[in-house]
């Protein structure tokens, strides 16, 4: 089980966004790099963006980032809920991780509505698939993760970093 590594080097923007390519091969590479990503020390406090078409590995790369930050039982997609809290004990403890599913929103308001810029300000990891239904309201992310479906078991994944967090993740991949 090995990950492929990153292709090209890491690149960083005039506007102080880097970003970094990886491509992996199967199920496999995704729960080895969610397992890297849980190991960052920062992890505990970052907002991730999930971007990519209906079955490119959203819901799959949370699900094994969550079980290697050691949460138990079932995990399943907020898509109906929109909002799924998980605690995480491999993270400080009292560490929730938030897993927003924003595919039926119909209006950017309804992040608004929903009540989620009191859970934004709170401490603890949040994981956003569809980020983009959510539009301005929600904050910026400090890590972007977009998937690329190449087949049924190969994705191209590109990581944008969008902040002195997202950037020391980045960097510890």
């Amino acid at each position: 089980m090995t990950v492929a590594p990153h292709t090209g080097q890491i690149v960083e923007s005039s506007a102080g966004q880097t970003c970094r390519h990886f491509t992996w091969r199967s199920e496999d590479d995704t729960a080895a790099f969610a397992r890297r990503l849980a190991a960052q020390p920062l992890i505990g406090n970052a907002y991730l963006t999930l971007h990519g078409d209906l079955g490119a590995g959203k819901t799959t790369l949370v699900r094994h980032l969550l079980r290697a930050l050691g949460v138990q039982g079932r995990i399943k997609s907020p898509t109906y809920t929109v909002a799924e809290p998980h605690e995480a004990p491999h993270l400080a403890p009292h560490t929730l991780v938030w897993h927003f599913d924003f595919y039926r929103f119909d209006d950017p308001r309804e992040w608004e509505d929903a009540g989620f810029r009191e859970l934004f300000a709170q401490p603890g990891l949040k994981l956003a698939e569809w980020p983009e239904k959510a539009a301005a309201l929600a904050p910026p992310a400090d890590l972007a993760i977009h998937l690329h479906a190449i087949d049924d078991t190969a994705r191209q994944v590109t990581l944008h970093a969008h902040s002195r967090t997202g950037r020391s993740l980045l960097q510890g991949l």
